[in-house]
């Protein structure tokens, strides 16, 4: 049985870049602290898009170019870098299909006993993945950190920590 953690899109057009606010560069250092104590199998989720985002659904809804893929804002942030190896998983909307049939296939196959997230945005992408995986696997335990996740702002981060809570995924 693995515990699993996953980073969700700790990148730097979320931090620093045309997407970043204050409480995502807050968070950085409970991340770090998190992936530096976690013992068992850490993946990253990378949001990607293309240079035509703009003329995708998301794009129409959020006319904001961010994370277009080989750019600097669709790099994991340098504070975790030293931590990315073949464990990225490319994403091209909020919840990741991949991500979810990587973790299905380990719990049918080794077992999974947790999975722990955290990262950015905890109203869009966290509880997205988190709510697909609680989905797809309802009897393992899904767990988020509270203070290594940030939201759009900070009263959409305790909305999305509520709203998880009531659908089985334990808040920290």
């Amino acid at each position: 049985m693995k515990d699993l953690l996953i980073v969700v899109d700790m990148q730097n057009d979320f931090v620093s870049g045309s997407l970043g606010t204050e409480e995502a560069k807050k968070i950085v250092s409970n991340v770090v602290d998190v992936i530096k104590n976690f013992d068992g199998d850490i993946y990253f989720t990378r949001d990607t898009h293309e240079e035509d985002y703009l003329e995708t659904q998301e794009g129409k809804n959020l006319p904001v170019k961010h994370c277009i893929k080989g750019t600097e804002g669709w790099e994991i942030i340098d504070d975790l870098k030293g931590f990315v190896k073949d464990n990225v998983i490319d994403k091209v909307t909020f919840g990741s299909k991949e991500l979810v049939e990587k973790l299905d296939k380990i719990n049918q196959t080794e077992g999974i006993k947790s999975v722990i997230l955290v990262g950015l945005c905890t109203d869009i992408c966290v509880i997205s993945n988190a709510l697909m995986l609680k989905g797809f696997m309802p009897e393992v335990p899904i767990k988020v950190i509270a203070n290594a996740c940030a939201g759009v702002t900070p009263e959409s981060h305790e909305r999305a920590l509520e709203s998880m809570k009531t659908c089985q995924v334990s808040v920290e």
